[in-house]
């Protein structure tokens, strides 16, 4: 049964006609690999020692009409062709292969689509198996995948190869060749023939015949114009040139040269603006108004800007500007997490262009997302300073939450005996810690005015809002909790501590909105 196999495979790769490739086709099973097969612990085949063995069996398949991409999907290339060995050419010269679509597009001028479609071909039909495939993660660098080069098992069985597995313990893919029919040598030295030249990619055809025999015969009578039968002056008005290609051209009369009345047929027309450059048209603004924002926004980092240039078309036609944007999501409200930038892009944007419809509205919400950049900036430099006032100093606190508050409290005790507050007895070890020195009227909340509280009051409230928790916790650790309630009130007390005691804790995350 090797035999025939052997003669029709070689009858194919001469590329007779039709009744022998049916031939082939009845004689040998279709030639195609599942996407379950195409990798290198379940594959068939064997892995190929060098890339010019390789070349052979790319060399047989792509001429025994065996494997037909259009049997299998309705989409892409025709046929196993010359484009295919072309790239099976780049993957032989790699060691490990590990080509990068990009790499591959530079190397064939193919495009990345087309670089796709022949790489699948090389897998179906059992020319490549993966050993580790690629990802493309957004945001991240695309990492290649890593084939191994593969000899299918049927260009085997075609030729009559004997193959023999050295090491029982090993894999089947790494069993090794060991001889070849005598039937199938003729094929095989063939085969070693194409493998050894290089397809090229196909130079373009001259544009008709006839100029092609023109310019053969120009170069072989040694004569060479700059331009055929054309005089090399400019025309006197006292002679003609007999031989001007231009025949309805004239000069025009002096007198009419002097006086400017001369005009020239063809007019040029500029496409510049006044203020210089070419104007825009309505995708280039897009485009670069979806560059800017992924550029400016964090959460749009990694996002395809041609998408983003589809979400944000609205705007950009109607000649939003990045800060316009900005100023409008500040509008909508930040957001400090996001999955899906492009779709919250467009969430946020939605009928913007027909709430801010006025330079002059732009304007106003452009002014109030820079005040309020403004006020975060000095919010953020008074909670450095306060910070850094607070904790100040060669000693360093403990990072344990029940330690620092035993700490805060022993330091509250300290201070109530530096200034005479009243008397503290441990029950625990019946220590006498101070002594009562001023009466509730003399100190503390009572002291103050009913306008001091409330104002005190207020300020803490708004600190609170912006996310500031010093006020209600410098006087919980000064004066102690009753004495912080009764100042600020039990409410903003409680609601203080639950957020200061929540900014230390990797459970609970808030931000400005």
């Amino acid at each position: 049964m090797a035999a025939p196999t052997v003669v029709l495979g070689h009858l194919a790769l001469d590329h007779l006609d039709s009744s022998v490739e049916r031939a082939v086709a009845a004689v040998l099973p279709a030639l195609f690999v599942p996407e379950t097969c195409q990798w290198l612990s379940t594959t068939a085949g064997r892995v190929a020692l060098e890339g010019y063995s390789w070349m052979q069996a790319v060399h047989w398949v792509a001429g025994s009409g065996l494997y037909k991409p259009r049997r299998h999907r309705s989409h892409g290339p025709r046929a196993f062709g010359p484009t295919t060995v072309r790239i099976a050419q780049e993957l032989a010269r790699l060691s490990p292969c590990r080509p990068g679509i990009e790499y591959l597009v530079r190397k064939t001028g193919l495009s990345e689509r087309t670089v796709e479609y022949h790489l699948g071909m090389l897998r179906e039909s059992g020319l490549l198996a993966w050993i580790v495939r690629g990802t493309r993660v957004s945001g991240g660098p695309a990492q290649a995948s890593e084939f191994a080069l593969m000899i299918p098992s049927a260009f085997d069985e075609a030729l009559g190869i004997r193959t023999v597995q050295r090491d029982e313990t090993a894999p089947g893919y790494t069993r090794a060749a060991c001889g070849i029919a005598e039937a199938g040598q003729e094929l095989m030295a063939k085969l070693a023939k194409k493998a050894a030249r290089k397809v090229r990619k196909p130079r373009s055809k001259p544009g008709s015949k006839a100029s092609g025999t023109r310019s053969l015969k120009g170069a072989q009578q040694g004569v060479v114009t700059g331009v055929s039968g054309e005089a090399h002056c400019t025309p006197i008005q006292v002679g003609t040139s007999a031989g001007s290609s231009a025949g309805g051209t004239y000069s025009p009369p002096e007198e009419k040269l002097a006086s400017g009345e001369a005009k020239s047929p063809t007019p040029k027309t500029s496409t510049k603006r006044a203020g210089g450059g070419r104007k825009q048209n309505k995708v280039k603004r897009r485009f670069q108004l979806a560059r800017e924002l992924v550029q400016e926004l964090d959460w749009l980092r990694g996002c395809s800007v041609a998408r983003i240039a589809w979400v944000a078309r609205g705007v950009a036609d109607a000649g939003w500007t990045v800060t316009d944007v900005r100023a409008w999501l500040h509008l909508r409200g930040e957001v400090t997490r996001v999955r899906r930038g492009s779709g919250l892009l467009a969430v946020l944007l939605t009928e913007a262009e027909s709430v801010l419809d006025t330079p002059a509205k732009r304007a106003a919400a452009i002014e109030q997302w820079r005040g309020a950049q403004e006020a975060a900036r000095r919010h953020r430099i008074e909670q450095v300073r306060a910070r850094t006032e607070r904790y100040d100093g060669d000693w360093t606190g403990p990072t344990s939450y029940r330690v620092q508050q035993e700490v805060a409290a022993a330091f509250a005790k300290v201070r109530e005996v530096a200034n005479g507050g009243r008397a503290l007895l441990h029950a625990d070890d019946g220590v006498l810690v101070g002594e009562a020195a001023s009466s509730p009227a003399e100190g503390g909340v009572q002291g103050l005015r009913d306008e001091e509280i409330a104002e005190t009051r207020n300020d803490a409230r708004q600190r609170l809002m912006m996310g500031d928790t010093s006020p209600i916790t410098l006087a919980v650790d000064a004066l102690g909790r009753e004495e912080a309630e009764q100042l600020f009130g039990p409410a903003l007390v409680r609601r203080g501590l639950q957020l200061a005691y929540g900014a230390r804790s990797s459970l609970m995350t808030y931000g400005h909105r």
